[in-house]
């Protein structure tokens, strides 16, 4: 599926990319049976363009996958619309953030902020305080909001995936938030069509000045391909213990975009282990793809 370009990013959220290595020859005659040389419960690779499948490892087996839970989550608000609306961070969001395992942006109880910034706010640092807060207004409640990101799963044709929560997270139990490789490349997809969605991916780091309304706060991205992985455009991280590493990602170099992902990236004890598979991956998928072009 061919992406629409982004929108214009302002000054404060540019990404700058070095220039793409140059690929060998000895890389560009890889076959596609060899595959990328990675460890993982699943995971699959597609041409983001052509919508071929390059490589994938149980596509249809589903698995907990945390917190790219909230690329769906995300997906319904930008649909829904409504952006420039406030909403308060409430002490029940900042408490949430504080289980156990959950990740934070932050916020603090009292502030406003508009969708849009909590937008930023869960994107960028997987703030499960922020998707809290947007799940409770687009709902409007979480449980119907958690409805609504199932009958959007169907709607998509995500056959493997169910949601219990809206951000991934363990609740009630490890395995109860699920999704195969195959239906997150599908919504990853959908999702980047969304300019403003690939604007918020792409970026490094995002700070947001203090104003009469809310505090000033510095989100640092937790996709570490970002500003690293020439090419990279996005989109997700997911980390917990049932789910272990997880990445769903996307990058373009020439007229190749590759989009997939890797779901419990081995070994599990290291935190940048989905992050290192997909670097592999996508190496790969380039150098398949020039091969191709070469007629190798």
């Amino acid at each position: 599926m061919l992406h629409a370009a982004p929108a214009e990013l302002s000054p404060a959220e540019t990404v700058r990319f070095t220039a793409p290595a140059e690929i060998t020859p000895q890389a560009a005659a890889v076959s596609q049976a060899d595959g990328p040389a990675v460890s993982a419960f699943g995971g699959e690779l597609v041409n983001a363009v052509t919508g071929s499948e390059l490589w994938a490892q149980d596509p249809d087996v589903s698995r907990p996958m945390g917190s790219i839970t909230k690329v769906m989550t995300a997906l319904l608000v930008l649909q829904a619309g409504d952006l420039n609306q406030e909403i308060t961070v409430t002490k029940g969001a900042v408490r949430y953030a504080e289980k156990d395992g959950a990740s934070s942006a932050g916020l603090i109880a009292g502030d406003e902020l508009t969708a849009r910034q909590l937008l930023y706010a869960m994107l960028i640092p997987s703030g499960c305080d922020a998707a809290y807060l947007l799940a409770t207004a687009y709902g409007p409640g979480r449980s119907a909001f958690i409805a609504k990101m199932n009958a959007m799963a169907a709607e998509l044709g995500m056959t493997a995936t169910h949601f219990t929560s809206f951000d991934g997270m363990p609740y009630p139990t490890e395995h109860s938030t699920y999704s195969s490789p195959a239906d997150l490349v599908r919504l990853g997809e959908a999702a980047m069509q969304f300019p403003l969605f690939r604007q918020i991916v792409g970026l490094r780091r995002y700070y947001l000045p203090a104003n009469a309304e809310h505090h000033s706060y510095r989100w640092q991205q937790t996709n570490l391909l970002i500003g690293s992985y020439p090419g990279a455009l996005g989109i997700k991280t997911g980390n917990t213990k049932a789910a272990g590493n997880c990445l769903l990602f996307e990058a373009s170099r020439g007229p190749t975009t590759l989009i997939g992902v890797v779901l419990h990236a081995a070994p599990s004890s290291n935190p940048s282990s989905a992050i290192a598979a997909a670097r592999k991956i996508l190496n790969w998928g380039f150098a398949v793809g020039l091969a191709l072009l070469r007629g190798l």
